[in-house]
Protein backbone atom coordinates (compact mmCIF):
# COMPACT_ATOMS: atom_id res chain seq x y z
CA UNK A 1 0.00 0.00 0.00
CA UNK A 2 1.38 3.47 -0.97
CA UNK A 3 2.13 5.93 1.70
CA UNK A 4 -0.81 7.97 -0.05
CA UNK A 5 -3.09 5.60 1.37
CA UNK A 6 -1.57 4.79 4.81
CA UNK A 7 -3.73 7.22 6.68
CA UNK A 8 -6.21 9.72 5.59
CA UNK A 9 -6.05 13.64 5.62
CA UNK A 10 -7.06 13.71 9.36
CA UNK A 11 -4.64 10.96 10.03
CA UNK A 12 -6.78 7.77 10.25
CA UNK A 13 -5.23 4.84 9.58
CA UNK A 14 -6.13 2.81 6.89
CA UNK A 15 -6.39 -1.31 6.98
CA UNK A 16 -3.37 -3.21 6.38
CA UNK A 17 -0.79 -0.83 6.42
CA UNK A 18 2.02 -1.37 9.43
CA UNK A 19 0.63 0.72 11.91
CA UNK A 20 -3.40 -1.05 11.61
CA UNK A 21 -1.65 -3.94 11.92
CA UNK A 22 0.11 -3.41 15.34
CA UNK A 23 -3.06 -1.33 16.84
CA UNK A 24 -5.28 -4.57 15.71
CA UNK A 25 -2.10 -6.29 17.46
CA UNK A 26 -2.16 -4.41 20.40
CA UNK A 27 -5.77 -3.97 21.26
CA UNK A 28 -6.63 -7.93 20.36
CA UNK A 29 -3.72 -9.29 22.48
CA UNK A 30 -5.15 -7.25 25.60
CA UNK A 31 -8.76 -7.87 25.47
CA UNK A 32 -7.31 -11.30 24.40
CA UNK A 33 -5.98 -11.92 28.15
CA UNK A 34 -9.13 -10.62 29.63
CA UNK A 35 -11.42 -12.73 27.64
CA UNK A 36 -8.99 -15.65 28.13
CA UNK A 37 -9.57 -15.03 31.92
CA UNK A 38 -12.94 -15.70 31.66
CA UNK A 39 -12.84 -18.55 30.12
CA UNK A 40 -10.70 -20.44 32.37
CA UNK A 41 -10.97 -19.79 35.67
CA UNK A 42 -14.51 -21.90 36.04
CA UNK A 43 -12.07 -25.01 34.74
CA UNK A 44 -9.55 -24.01 37.41
CA UNK A 45 -12.13 -24.20 40.58
CA UNK A 46 -11.71 -27.87 41.70
CA UNK A 47 -8.28 -27.16 41.96
CA UNK A 48 -8.69 -24.05 43.75
CA UNK A 49 -10.76 -25.99 46.19
CA UNK A 50 -8.57 -28.39 46.29
CA UNK A 51 -5.33 -27.02 47.76
CA UNK A 52 -7.43 -24.02 49.95
CA UNK A 53 -10.00 -26.61 50.91
CA UNK A 54 -12.57 -24.25 49.35
CA UNK A 55 -16.09 -24.14 50.06
CA UNK A 56 -18.50 -23.57 46.86
CA UNK A 57 -19.19 -20.28 48.08
CA UNK A 58 -15.69 -18.81 48.02
CA UNK A 59 -15.63 -20.40 44.22
CA UNK A 60 -18.99 -18.34 43.52
CA UNK A 61 -16.79 -14.97 45.26
CA UNK A 62 -13.69 -16.33 43.24
CA UNK A 63 -15.83 -15.44 40.34
CA UNK A 64 -18.51 -13.15 41.17
CA UNK A 65 -15.49 -10.74 42.86
CA UNK A 66 -14.41 -10.08 38.94
CA UNK A 67 -17.85 -9.78 37.74
CA UNK A 68 -18.99 -6.73 40.13
CA UNK A 69 -16.33 -4.60 39.35
CA UNK A 70 -16.60 -5.15 35.68
CA UNK A 71 -20.32 -5.08 35.54
CA UNK A 72 -20.17 -2.31 37.69
CA UNK A 73 -17.78 -0.08 36.50
CA UNK A 74 -17.78 -1.05 32.78
CA UNK A 75 -19.69 1.75 31.24
CA UNK A 76 -17.68 3.79 33.37
CA UNK A 77 -14.62 2.96 31.97
CA UNK A 78 -15.31 3.94 28.47
CA UNK A 79 -16.16 7.11 29.59
CA UNK A 80 -12.89 7.45 31.30
CA UNK A 81 -11.37 6.56 27.67
CA UNK A 82 -13.62 9.64 26.36
CA UNK A 83 -12.92 11.83 28.91
CA UNK A 84 -8.53 11.32 29.66
CA UNK A 85 -7.47 9.71 26.31
CA UNK A 86 -8.42 5.92 25.13
CA UNK A 87 -4.13 4.82 25.00
CA UNK A 88 -3.84 6.15 28.47
CA UNK A 89 -7.00 4.39 30.21
CA UNK A 90 -6.46 1.12 27.97
CA UNK A 91 -2.74 0.95 29.17
CA UNK A 92 -3.82 1.66 33.08
CA UNK A 93 -6.33 -0.62 32.58
CA UNK A 94 -3.96 -3.33 31.59
CA UNK A 95 -1.29 -2.60 34.12
CA UNK A 96 -3.82 -3.05 37.27
CA UNK A 97 -5.07 -6.23 35.34
CA UNK A 98 -1.67 -7.59 34.82
CA UNK A 99 -0.43 -6.49 38.85
CA UNK A 100 -3.81 -8.38 39.58
CA UNK A 101 -3.12 -11.38 37.87
CA UNK A 102 0.17 -11.37 39.72
CA UNK A 103 -1.52 -11.25 42.86
CA UNK A 104 -4.20 -14.06 41.94
CA UNK A 105 -1.20 -16.31 41.15
CA UNK A 106 0.57 -15.69 44.07
CA UNK A 107 -2.69 -16.01 46.49
CA UNK A 108 -1.57 -17.62 49.77
CA UNK A 109 -5.64 -18.31 50.96
CA UNK A 110 -9.11 -17.40 48.94
CA UNK A 111 -9.42 -14.19 50.85
CA UNK A 112 -6.16 -12.87 48.98
CA UNK A 113 -7.61 -14.72 45.83
CA UNK A 114 -10.79 -13.24 45.76
CA UNK A 115 -9.12 -9.78 46.98
CA UNK A 116 -6.90 -9.94 43.32
CA UNK A 117 -9.77 -10.92 41.54
CA UNK A 118 -11.25 -7.54 42.17
CA UNK A 119 -8.76 -5.75 41.25
CA UNK A 120 -8.77 -8.23 38.16
CA UNK A 121 -12.28 -6.92 37.50
CA UNK A 122 -11.67 -2.64 37.63
CA UNK A 123 -8.91 -2.91 35.12
CA UNK A 124 -10.90 -5.44 32.85
CA UNK A 125 -13.97 -2.43 33.05
CA UNK A 126 -11.24 -0.50 31.93
CA UNK A 127 -9.22 -2.60 28.89
CA UNK A 128 -12.42 -3.94 27.36
CA UNK A 129 -14.45 -0.97 26.31
CA UNK A 130 -10.95 1.05 25.61
CA UNK A 131 -9.85 -1.70 22.86
CA UNK A 132 -12.83 -1.52 20.66
CA UNK A 133 -12.95 2.11 21.14
CA UNK A 134 -9.70 2.72 19.89
CA UNK A 135 -9.71 0.47 16.79
CA UNK A 136 -13.51 2.84 16.09
CA UNK A 137 -11.10 6.51 17.06
CA UNK A 138 -8.20 5.16 14.84
CA UNK A 139 -9.48 3.62 11.35
CA UNK A 140 -10.99 5.55 8.64
CA UNK A 141 -14.87 4.49 8.01
CA UNK A 142 -14.29 3.14 5.02
CA UNK A 143 -11.79 0.39 6.77
CA UNK A 144 -13.60 0.48 10.49
CA UNK A 145 -15.67 -2.46 10.08
CA UNK A 146 -12.99 -4.34 8.15
CA UNK A 147 -10.62 -3.85 11.92
CA UNK A 148 -13.76 -4.35 13.68
CA UNK A 149 -14.03 -7.97 12.06
CA UNK A 150 -10.43 -8.36 12.18
CA UNK A 151 -10.03 -7.71 16.26
CA UNK A 152 -12.99 -10.02 16.83
CA UNK A 153 -11.48 -12.76 15.03
CA UNK A 154 -8.35 -12.30 16.93
CA UNK A 155 -10.15 -12.63 20.23
CA UNK A 156 -12.13 -15.03 19.33
CA UNK A 157 -9.29 -17.32 19.04
CA UNK A 158 -8.32 -16.55 22.52
CA UNK A 159 -11.71 -17.32 24.03
CA UNK A 160 -12.01 -20.80 21.46
CA UNK A 161 -8.02 -21.42 23.23
CA UNK A 162 -8.40 -20.54 27.02
CA UNK A 163 -10.58 -23.82 28.27
CA UNK A 164 -7.83 -26.01 26.57
CA UNK A 165 -5.13 -24.15 27.03
CA UNK A 166 -6.13 -23.42 30.86
CA UNK A 167 -6.53 -27.28 31.35
CA UNK A 168 -3.36 -28.27 30.13
CA UNK A 169 -1.70 -25.74 32.50
CA UNK A 170 -4.05 -26.97 35.51
CA UNK A 171 -2.62 -30.00 34.77
CA UNK A 172 0.73 -30.12 33.85
CA UNK A 173 1.81 -27.25 36.48
CA UNK A 174 -0.66 -25.59 38.55
CA UNK A 175 -3.85 -23.39 38.26
CA UNK A 176 -1.47 -20.45 39.24
CA UNK A 177 -0.54 -20.30 35.39
CA UNK A 178 -3.40 -19.44 34.44
CA UNK A 179 -2.97 -16.05 35.91
CA UNK A 180 0.66 -15.70 35.90
CA UNK A 181 0.44 -16.18 32.02
CA UNK A 182 -1.41 -13.22 31.69
CA UNK A 183 1.90 -11.26 32.99
CA UNK A 184 4.12 -11.12 29.87
CA UNK A 185 0.79 -11.60 27.43
CA UNK A 186 -0.01 -8.16 29.28
CA UNK A 187 3.02 -7.33 29.09
CA UNK A 188 3.51 -7.30 25.48
CA UNK A 189 0.08 -5.45 24.96
CA UNK A 190 1.05 -2.38 26.84
CA UNK A 191 4.25 -2.33 25.00
CA UNK A 192 2.32 -2.33 21.54
CA UNK A 193 -0.03 0.06 22.74
CA UNK A 194 2.53 2.69 23.91
CA UNK A 195 4.42 2.73 20.92
CA UNK A 196 2.39 2.26 17.93
CA UNK A 197 -1.36 3.36 19.10
CA UNK A 198 -2.11 6.23 18.44
CA UNK A 199 -4.05 8.24 21.06
CA UNK A 200 -7.50 10.07 21.06
CA UNK A 201 -10.57 11.45 22.83
CA UNK A 202 -13.71 12.10 22.37
CA UNK A 203 -14.98 15.64 20.72
CA UNK A 204 -18.11 15.72 22.84
CA UNK A 205 -16.80 14.61 26.68
CA UNK A 206 -20.15 13.34 28.71
CA UNK A 207 -19.45 14.65 32.24
CA UNK A 208 -18.48 11.40 34.05
CA UNK A 209 -21.41 9.69 36.54
CA UNK A 210 -18.60 8.96 39.20
CA UNK A 211 -21.92 9.10 42.03
CA UNK A 212 -24.02 6.52 39.21
CA UNK A 213 -20.93 4.15 39.27
CA UNK A 214 -20.34 4.10 43.44
CA UNK A 215 -23.77 3.41 43.99
CA UNK A 216 -24.26 0.25 41.59
CA UNK A 217 -21.27 -0.89 42.76
CA UNK A 218 -22.46 -1.02 46.36
CA UNK A 219 -25.71 -2.67 44.87
CA UNK A 220 -23.96 -5.11 43.04
CA UNK A 221 -21.70 -6.00 45.47
CA UNK A 222 -24.34 -6.32 48.50
CA UNK A 223 -26.86 -8.22 46.10
CA UNK A 224 -24.09 -10.86 45.18
CA UNK A 225 -23.30 -11.30 49.36
CA UNK A 226 -26.89 -11.76 50.11
CA UNK A 227 -27.35 -14.02 47.37
CA UNK A 228 -24.41 -16.60 48.38
CA UNK A 229 -24.84 -16.39 52.12
CA UNK A 230 -28.59 -15.88 52.30
CA UNK A 231 -28.49 -18.33 55.20
CA UNK A 232 -25.13 -17.01 57.12
CA UNK A 233 -24.79 -14.10 58.84
CA UNK A 234 -25.46 -10.84 57.17
CA UNK A 235 -27.87 -12.02 54.19
CA UNK A 236 -30.54 -9.97 55.10
CA UNK A 237 -28.84 -7.04 55.94
CA UNK A 238 -27.13 -7.02 52.62
CA UNK A 239 -29.99 -7.72 50.78
CA UNK A 240 -31.59 -4.59 52.09
CA UNK A 241 -27.96 -2.45 51.62
CA UNK A 242 -28.01 -4.20 48.04
CA UNK A 243 -31.62 -3.46 46.92
CA UNK A 244 -31.53 0.19 48.97
CA UNK A 245 -28.41 1.16 46.74
CA UNK A 246 -30.04 0.24 43.50
CA UNK A 247 -32.76 2.42 44.33
CA UNK A 248 -30.25 5.32 44.65
CA UNK A 249 -28.70 3.95 41.42
CA UNK A 250 -32.01 4.45 39.94
CA UNK A 251 -32.55 7.55 41.50
CA UNK A 252 -29.22 8.87 40.21
CA UNK A 253 -30.00 7.88 36.80
CA UNK A 254 -33.24 9.76 36.11
CA UNK A 255 -31.95 12.88 37.44
CA UNK A 256 -28.43 13.35 35.50
CA UNK A 257 -28.76 14.56 32.39
CA UNK A 258 -25.61 12.66 31.73
CA UNK A 259 -26.18 9.50 33.34
CA UNK A 260 -23.88 6.25 32.60
CA UNK A 261 -27.00 4.41 32.13
CA UNK A 262 -29.62 6.55 30.42
CA UNK A 263 -32.85 5.61 31.57
CA UNK A 264 -34.75 7.31 28.61
CA UNK A 265 -33.47 4.20 26.71
CA UNK A 266 -35.59 1.65 28.59
CA UNK A 267 -38.87 3.47 27.18
CA UNK A 268 -38.06 1.65 23.34
CA UNK A 269 -39.85 -1.60 23.99
CA UNK A 270 -37.39 -3.33 21.94
CA UNK A 271 -34.52 -2.07 23.79
CA UNK A 272 -36.07 -3.09 26.70
CA UNK A 273 -37.22 -7.04 25.51
CA UNK A 274 -33.27 -7.41 23.68
CA UNK A 275 -31.79 -6.68 27.60
CA UNK A 276 -34.22 -8.89 29.11
CA UNK A 277 -33.60 -11.64 26.45
CA UNK A 278 -29.72 -11.26 27.06
CA UNK A 279 -30.26 -11.27 31.29
CA UNK A 280 -32.56 -14.41 31.05
CA UNK A 281 -30.19 -16.52 28.37
CA UNK A 282 -26.55 -15.20 29.07
CA UNK A 283 -27.93 -15.46 33.20
CA UNK A 284 -28.81 -19.53 32.15
CA UNK A 285 -25.47 -19.62 30.13
CA UNK A 286 -23.14 -18.46 32.95
CA UNK A 287 -24.59 -20.37 35.72
CA UNK A 288 -24.82 -23.67 34.23
CA UNK A 289 -21.36 -23.36 32.94
CA UNK A 290 -19.89 -22.59 36.33
CA UNK A 291 -21.64 -25.78 37.40
CA UNK A 292 -21.02 -28.00 34.33
CA UNK A 293 -17.60 -27.72 34.60
CA UNK A 294 -17.38 -28.72 38.55
CA UNK A 295 -19.75 -31.22 37.36
CA UNK A 296 -17.51 -32.64 35.14
CA UNK A 297 -14.51 -32.58 37.13
CA UNK A 298 -15.98 -33.52 40.48
CA UNK A 299 -18.63 -35.91 39.66
CA UNK A 300 -17.15 -37.63 35.85
CA UNK A 301 -13.91 -37.57 37.40
CA UNK A 302 -12.16 -35.26 33.72
CA UNK A 303 -8.81 -33.98 34.34
CA UNK A 304 -8.86 -30.13 33.80
CA UNK A 305 -7.21 -30.88 30.58
CA UNK A 306 -10.21 -32.98 29.33
CA UNK A 307 -12.74 -30.55 30.96
CA UNK A 308 -11.33 -27.71 28.92
CA UNK A 309 -11.53 -29.60 26.49
CA UNK A 310 -14.71 -31.08 26.28
CA UNK A 311 -16.52 -27.25 26.24
CA UNK A 312 -14.25 -26.61 22.67
CA UNK A 313 -17.03 -27.44 20.70
CA UNK A 314 -19.41 -24.99 21.73
CA UNK A 315 -17.22 -22.16 21.04
CA UNK A 316 -16.07 -23.50 17.87
CA UNK A 317 -19.97 -23.62 16.76
CA UNK A 318 -20.24 -20.18 17.91
CA UNK A 319 -17.43 -18.52 15.81
CA UNK A 320 -18.14 -20.36 13.09
CA UNK A 321 -21.70 -19.88 12.48
CA UNK A 322 -22.18 -16.91 14.33
CA UNK A 323 -21.90 -14.41 11.44
CA UNK A 324 -24.24 -17.02 9.09
CA UNK A 325 -26.68 -16.56 12.11
CA UNK A 326 -25.87 -12.78 11.31
CA UNK A 327 -26.57 -12.68 7.75
CA UNK A 328 -29.62 -14.55 8.07
CA UNK A 329 -31.09 -12.85 10.71
CA UNK A 330 -30.46 -9.43 8.51
CA UNK A 331 -32.81 -10.65 5.48
CA UNK A 332 -35.54 -12.61 8.17
CA UNK A 333 -35.30 -10.16 11.26
CA UNK A 334 -33.89 -11.01 14.50
CA UNK A 335 -37.00 -11.97 16.30
CA UNK A 336 -37.49 -15.96 14.82
CA UNK A 337 -33.73 -16.39 15.82
CA UNK A 338 -34.05 -14.77 18.78
CA UNK A 339 -36.80 -17.26 19.51
CA UNK A 340 -35.72 -20.28 17.99
CA UNK A 341 -32.04 -19.89 19.85
CA UNK A 342 -32.90 -20.03 23.24
CA UNK A 343 -35.33 -22.30 23.35
CA UNK A 344 -31.60 -24.67 21.75
CA UNK A 345 -29.99 -23.39 24.58
CA UNK A 346 -32.60 -24.95 26.68
CA UNK A 347 -32.93 -28.02 25.19
CA UNK A 348 -28.94 -27.97 25.74
CA UNK A 349 -29.52 -27.54 29.06
CA UNK A 350 -32.29 -30.30 29.98
CA UNK A 351 -29.32 -32.42 28.34
CA UNK A 352 -26.66 -31.80 30.72
CA UNK A 353 -29.37 -31.89 33.85
CA UNK A 354 -28.96 -35.82 33.04
CA UNK A 355 -25.35 -36.32 32.72
CA UNK A 356 -24.11 -38.13 35.93
CA UNK A 357 -21.81 -40.17 37.16
CA UNK A 358 -20.88 -43.07 34.50
CA UNK A 359 -21.76 -40.87 31.40
CA UNK A 360 -19.71 -40.81 28.20
CA UNK A 361 -18.70 -38.25 26.87
CA UNK A 362 -20.05 -39.10 23.40
CA UNK A 363 -23.69 -39.73 24.20
CA UNK A 364 -24.28 -37.40 26.99
CA UNK A 365 -21.94 -34.35 27.30
CA UNK A 366 -21.12 -33.76 23.37
CA UNK A 367 -24.86 -33.25 22.36
CA UNK A 368 -25.55 -30.87 25.56
CA UNK A 369 -22.11 -28.50 24.54
CA UNK A 370 -23.58 -28.96 20.43
CA UNK A 371 -26.97 -28.32 21.29
CA UNK A 372 -25.74 -25.05 23.23
CA UNK A 373 -23.32 -23.85 20.94
CA UNK A 374 -26.01 -24.21 17.80
CA UNK A 375 -28.38 -22.25 20.34
CA UNK A 376 -25.92 -19.50 21.08
CA UNK A 377 -24.76 -18.91 17.74
CA UNK A 378 -28.29 -18.58 16.67
CA UNK A 379 -29.27 -16.04 19.24
CA UNK A 380 -26.34 -14.12 20.02
CA UNK A 381 -25.77 -12.07 16.32
CA UNK A 382 -29.39 -11.32 15.73
CA UNK A 383 -29.35 -10.30 19.95
CA UNK A 384 -27.30 -7.26 19.84
CA UNK A 385 -28.17 -6.01 16.34
CA UNK A 386 -31.97 -5.60 17.44
CA UNK A 387 -31.08 -4.01 21.13
CA UNK A 388 -29.22 -1.34 18.23
CA UNK A 389 -31.54 -1.41 15.72
CA UNK A 390 -34.21 1.28 17.02
CA UNK A 391 -31.68 3.52 18.74
CA UNK A 392 -30.35 6.78 17.50
CA UNK A 393 -26.89 7.13 16.28
CA UNK A 394 -25.81 9.18 18.75
CA UNK A 395 -27.08 6.68 21.73
CA UNK A 396 -25.45 3.12 20.13
CA UNK A 397 -22.44 3.33 21.63
CA UNK A 398 -24.18 3.76 25.60
CA UNK A 399 -26.88 1.29 24.22
CA UNK A 400 -23.80 -1.20 23.23
CA UNK A 401 -22.39 -0.78 26.71
CA UNK A 402 -25.66 -1.19 28.36
CA UNK A 403 -26.03 -4.62 27.05
CA UNK A 404 -22.41 -5.62 27.45
CA UNK A 405 -22.80 -4.61 31.33
CA UNK A 406 -26.20 -6.29 31.17
CA UNK A 407 -24.59 -9.79 29.95
CA UNK A 408 -21.72 -9.62 32.85
CA UNK A 409 -24.45 -8.69 35.17
CA UNK A 410 -26.67 -11.71 34.54
CA UNK A 411 -23.16 -13.64 34.58
CA UNK A 412 -22.96 -12.15 38.33
CA UNK A 413 -26.38 -13.09 39.35
CA UNK A 414 -27.00 -16.23 38.19
CA UNK A 415 -23.56 -17.40 39.75
CA UNK A 416 -24.42 -16.30 43.06
CA UNK A 417 -28.35 -16.97 43.27
CA UNK A 418 -28.40 -20.26 41.01
CA UNK A 419 -27.05 -22.79 43.85
CA UNK A 420 -29.47 -21.52 46.28
CA UNK A 421 -32.27 -21.47 43.98
CA UNK A 422 -31.14 -24.80 43.38
CA UNK A 423 -31.08 -26.27 46.92
CA UNK A 424 -27.28 -26.57 47.12
CA UNK A 425 -25.73 -25.58 50.10
CA UNK A 426 -22.66 -23.47 49.39
CA UNK A 427 -21.44 -23.80 52.56
CA UNK A 428 -20.53 -27.36 52.56
CA UNK A 429 -18.14 -29.24 50.76
CA UNK A 430 -18.16 -29.18 47.02
CA UNK A 431 -19.03 -32.34 46.18
CA UNK A 432 -22.03 -32.85 48.64
CA UNK A 433 -23.21 -29.25 47.45
CA UNK A 434 -23.19 -30.43 43.10
CA UNK A 435 -25.10 -33.66 44.66
CA UNK A 436 -27.45 -32.19 45.97
CA UNK A 437 -28.90 -29.96 43.33
CA UNK A 438 -27.19 -29.63 40.10
CA UNK A 439 -30.09 -31.21 38.10
CA UNK A 440 -32.14 -29.20 39.56
CA UNK A 441 -29.89 -26.23 38.55
CA UNK A 442 -29.93 -27.22 34.99
CA UNK A 443 -33.58 -27.33 35.04
CA UNK A 444 -33.85 -23.83 35.93
CA UNK A 445 -31.81 -22.17 33.44
CA UNK A 446 -33.53 -24.05 30.88
CA UNK A 447 -36.60 -22.67 32.50
CA UNK A 448 -34.78 -18.97 32.06
CA UNK A 449 -33.86 -19.93 28.72
CA UNK A 450 -37.31 -20.74 27.70
CA UNK A 451 -38.79 -17.05 29.15
CA UNK A 452 -36.09 -15.49 27.29
CA UNK A 453 -37.62 -17.10 23.78
CA UNK A 454 -40.71 -15.80 24.87
CA UNK A 455 -39.89 -12.35 25.84
CA UNK A 456 -38.06 -11.83 22.37
CA UNK A 457 -41.45 -13.19 20.38
CA UNK A 458 -43.47 -10.56 22.41
CA UNK A 459 -40.99 -7.78 22.35
CA UNK A 460 -38.60 -8.17 19.10
CA UNK A 461 -40.05 -6.16 15.94
CA UNK A 462 -37.36 -4.36 14.01
CA UNK A 463 -35.18 -6.20 11.31
CA UNK A 464 -31.87 -5.65 12.73
CA UNK A 465 -29.52 -3.15 10.83
CA UNK A 466 -26.32 -5.01 11.60
CA UNK A 467 -24.42 -8.10 13.01
CA UNK A 468 -22.11 -8.59 15.87
CA UNK A 469 -21.35 -10.61 19.17
CA UNK A 470 -22.46 -9.69 22.70
CA UNK A 471 -18.64 -10.32 24.31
Amino acid sequence: MSAERATTATGLVRFGTPTARWIIAGTALGSGVAFLDGTVVNIALPAISAEFHASLAALQWTVNAYLVMLSALLLLGGSLGDHYGRRRVYVIGLAGFTGASLLCGLAPNTASLIAARAVQGVGAALLVPGSLSIIAASFDHRDRGQAIGAWSGLAGVSTALGPFLGGWLIEAASWRLIFLINVPLAGAAIAIALRHVPESRAHDKRPLDLKGAAFVTVALAALSFAAINHAGRGGVAAAVAGVTAFVVFIVIESRNPHAMMPLALFKNAQFSGGNLVTLTVYAALSGSLFLVVLQLQRTLHYSPLEAGAATVPFTLLMLTLSPLSGRVASRIGARLPMTVGPLFVAASLVLFSVVRAGSSYVGRVLPAVGCMGLGMAITVAPLTAAVLADIDDEFTGIASGINNAVSRFAGLLAVAALPALAGINARVSLDQGLHEGYATAMRICAGACAVGAAIAFGTIRKTARATGASS
